[in-house]
């Protein structure tokens, strides 16, 4: 797959960091919560913004980030924005969509051709008045969207065709749109919180999962699992949001700074998983994994006949507008 160069200037931002002296704490420092582990860049990206945004606040904000559900599995933080016992998250766009509905079309599967088509969705007018529809919604904003990467399917046999998914057990992300690729192939989902997943494989309780090749390397799935299939079923991402109290505490030019610090770590973190993308699949054939090449034609026929069916929501006018993005 080719990739559109993304921009250098948060990487080498993020590189001078390391030469900048120490700050002091910052008056405020905003809790950014997320699922993932401290190895991976969505997390390294986020610790980094703390100096980012301190700088560009003259130290009013700061940021604290927590991994790992630490603060809470993936429906809890998107709840907790609301309250206040999380200010910033990291957040599938399924998991908005339980919010507002149209937003979550951006997570279903196959709904883009590739990643140049993700991108330009990601700077569209289009993905402005869906971001706006959810802060109408929740009072939350959406200030950036990260690259996640293209989920593939692993499992203890290959998966070759719809066909080998008849009848699967597979774990997936507990919001009800993640369903609509097993159910298309004749699969079971499961849902199951990510923390939990490792375990759920390891013991059987589930036959597979999916996820883009570095959250599988990351969360050590190749070690439970055979075989890596290259579905590429949706190409994914994740929001960055900003809950409504931290948001409504700051003043407009602290709220364009910490815009403009999210999607800087937005470039940090798109560009390290990219780069894992292009390296993985060899990585995990070193591993002893069974990394299969994988038809995605008769997948995506499979699961286009559900893209406006009774699971979609969103109407066809923003599906088209979508599609119709070059």
């Amino acid at each position: 797959m080719k990739f559109n160069n993304t921009t250098a200037l948060a990487a080498s931002t993020f590189a001078l960091l390391g030469l900048l002296p120490a700050m002091a704490a910052a008056e405020t420092k905003l809790k950014w919560a997320h699922v993932y582990e401290t190895s991976e860049p969505y997390h390294t990206c986020a610790v980094a913004a703390n100096d980012l945004l301190m700088s560009a606040t003259d130290g009013r904000y700061g940021i604290e980030v927590f991994p790992a559900s630490s603060l809470g599995k993936e429906v809890d933080i998107n709840e907790g924005l609301g309250f206040g016992t999380v200010d910033i998250i990291y957040t599938g766009q399924l998991f908005a969509g339980r919010s507002y509905g149209p937003i979550a079309i951006g997570g279903a599967p196959f709904m883009f051709r590739d990643y140049d088509h993700w991108n330009k969705y990601r700077n569209s007018d289009l993905f402005s008045e869906l971001s706006q529809g959810y802060t109408d919604a929740t009072a939350n904003h959406i200030t950036a969207m990260t690259y996640y990467g293209a989920r593939h399917v692993t499992s203890n046999k290959p998966v070759l065709k719809p066909d080998d998914m008849k009848g699967m057990k597979i774990r997936v992300p507990n919001a009800p749109l993640y369903m609509m690729f097993p159910q298309a192939v004749g699969a079971n989902p499961a849902p199951i919180a990510f923390a939990e997943v490792y375990l759920a494989l390891q013991q059987g309780t589930v036959d597979a999962q999916e996820n883009p090749l570095p959250t599988i390397k990351a969360k050590k799935f190749y070690e439970v699992q055979t075989n890596i299939n290259l579905t590429g079923h949706i190409t994914d991402a994740l929001l960055t949001i900003v809950g409504g109290p931290a948001w409504d505490a700051m003043d407009d030019a602290d709220r364009t700074a910490l815009t403009d610090v999210t999607k800087q770590t937005s470039v940090c973190a798109t560009d390290a998983i990219i780069k894992a993308e292009n390296e993985l699949a060899d990585w995990f054939r070193g591993q002893g994994v069974q990394v299969n090449e994988v038809d995605r034609a008769p997948f995506i026929e499979a699961v286009k006949k559900l893209h406006n069916g009774e699971a979609a929501t969103w109407d066809q006018a923003t599906y088209d507008r979508l599609q119709a993005i070059e």
